[in-house]
């Protein structure tokens, strides 16, 4: 008896005294027989090796012990430290456990392991394969064979205080030296992001980077787990689909399957404005209305010119929204992003005026409105080009959503354009080129 005393004793000091060491040792043992070791130091000590141990190691050990230990290390374990374990528990475990805690602070751990659904840590999963920094290539070899259910890409470092150092691919470790260190397999932090940060943030990281997983940390630099590629995948496919909801009018959130009253809600509002817009297009129509009786065939043309120049509008427009989207451009380059856009405008509205201007030659017998016609898709097809460019960025400047407004906008404009063009020419040199 009084052997197992002294013995206690010893690995009680030596625990308190040399707790990265004791750490150490205990990584190496299973979950089971760590956990033995841990009921048999108080509780401050306990949290102490938790707290230097690996998270996963750390987070098994934890789930695994009675309600009355849990309590008892977590009434010495930051509580930020403790929410990072908790996540990784079984989603059933965590708020059984969580209900045996003191009401202030269950509810803080529920705050800070509960994000919202627009942030990069509501998509990560939180087992994750991490090493310390000073672990070497043989201690990584012996954890993939015990991991036979997992999907490995790539393991990352932590020093003693949790924080990512580095990210090691699973290839590069199975060629090494088992005495190398993991460390020195990769150079320098991995690419990660903050916990809260948007999901678009995620999306922009994954177009900008080829990225196997990405790992989320908190504040502190601590990893708190990865975002793993198909999550990436899904996230940016969910991205533009939102992305082409909103162009059309659609709201962001709603769903092929959402209520009745949601869509009703987030469409109708812009359908109102889009009627607003078309009328303010068809005034301009009203305008050149005696124009219009006396020349007739210029309304059959009226949807080509309109039409050519409203899709040119949207393809500079798309190409502009996903520069933005991607930081690929700023609002300070808009005067590079617009004169681009002109000059694409001006190139293609010259052959496809000279198209244009053929059929309807063929079409009417008439040269004269065949030039009209032509000259009109070129001016209307260049301010399309500009518009589509500048709409966007204007928005984004004065702090909207180029997404949700932009797409009305722009046709608006474009109608207006083509129909001015269009009936103003032909208004203007009717008399000229003979076509009355």
């Amino acid at each position: 008896m009084a052997h197992r005393e002294v013995e206690q004793h010893l690995i009680h000091q030596y625990f308190k005294s040399r707790p990265a060491d004791a750490a150490r040792i205990l990584a190496s043992f299973d979950t089971g027989e760590a956990l033995e070791y841990i009921k048999t130091q108080p509780a401050s000590t306990a949290s102490e090796l938790l707290y230097r141990m690996n998270p996963e190691h750390a987070a098994a050990i934890l789930e695994l012990s009675d309600a009355l230990l849990f309590k008892e290390i977590l009434d010495h374990m930051n509580v930020f430290l403790a929410a990072r374990l908790i996540s990784r528990f079984r989603k059933e475990n965590i708020y059984v456990r969580l209900e045996n805690l003191p009401a202030a602070k269950a509810r803080q751990l529920r705050e800070l392991i509960t994000y919202p659904p627009d942030c990069a840590a509501f998509m990560m999963d939180t087992r994750v394969t991490v090493f310390s920094h000073q672990a070497r290539v043989k201690d990584a070899l012996k954890k993939f064979r015990s991991l036979k259910d997992r999907k490995l890409y790539q393991v990352f470092l932590i020093d003693e205080e949790g924080h990512l150092t580095h990210a090691v691919p699973v290839q590069d470790i199975a060629v090494s030296d088992p005495q190398k260190l993991l460390k020195d397999l990769t150079e320098g932090p991995p690419i990660s992001i903050t916990a809260l940060s948007p999901a678009q943030e995620v999306v922009q990281l994954l177009e900008a980077k080829t990225l196997l997983n990405l790992p989320v940390v908190d504040i502190n630099n601590c990893l708190l787990g990865v975002i793993r590629n198909n999550v990436l995948m899904d996230a940016a496919r969910e991205d533009v689909s939102q992305d082409v909801q909103a162009i059309f009018g659609a709201g962001r959130e709603e769903r092929a399957l959402s209520k009745v009253s949601l869509a009703v809600r987030k469409r109708l509002p812009w359908l109102q404005i889009n009627l607003a817009t078309a009328f303010l297009a068809a005034s301009v129509v009203a305008i050149f209305e005696d124009t219009i009786a006396q020349i007739t065939v210029l309304a059959v043309f009226l949807p080509v010119v309109a039409g050519q120049s409203g899709n040119t509008g949207s393809q500079a427009l798309a190409v502009t929204m996903r520069g933005l989207a991607l930081r690929e451009i700023g609002i300070s380059q808009w005067w590079q992003v617009a004169r681009k856009e002109i000059l694409v405008g001006l190139i293609n509205g010259m052959a496809v005026a000279l198209s244009t201007a053929l059929i309807v030659f063929i079409w009417a017998s008439s040269l004269g409105l065949a030039l009209i016609i032509g000259i009109s898709m070129i001016l209307s097809m260049a301010i399309a080009g500009l518009s589509g460019a500048l709409i966007p960025m204007i928005l984004q400047s004065l702090g909207q959503d180029p997404a949700s407004s932009s797409s009305i906008i722009l046709t608006t404009v474009t109608d207006i354009v083509g129909f001015l063009s269009f009936l103003g020419l032909a208004t203007a040199l009717a008399s000229v080129l003979g076509i009355v």
